[in-house]
């Protein structure tokens, strides 16, 4: 199994694969596929990090204490011009 970097370095590769116009349909399909299943391992990695924040974020009366995430205002106007 890939680590996460890698999983989302290959999915950068097959996006930009599928984004040609002269890619075959069947390995469009196959790339689709491979795509899916990495985004789900993704997904399940995040979901396990999420879960041990959590635990790490528990008070002493095992509240969770959640905060929301905000980038920094320098970031937050550089990460608009992108858009």
């Amino acid at each position: 199994m890939p680590t996460f970097e890698e999983a989302i370095k290959r999915l950068e590769e097959i996006v930009n694969e599928l984004e040609k116009e002269d890619v075959p349909l069947e390995k469009s399909l196959a790339l689709f596929e491979e795509g899916v299943k990495l985004s789900r391992f993704c997904r399940e990695k995040l979901d396990a990090v999420e879960k041990k924040i959590d635990i790490l974020l528990k008070d002493e009366k095992g509240l969770i204490r959640r905060e929301p995430f905000s980038f920094p205002p320098e970031e937050t106007a550089n990460r608009s011009k992108d858009y």
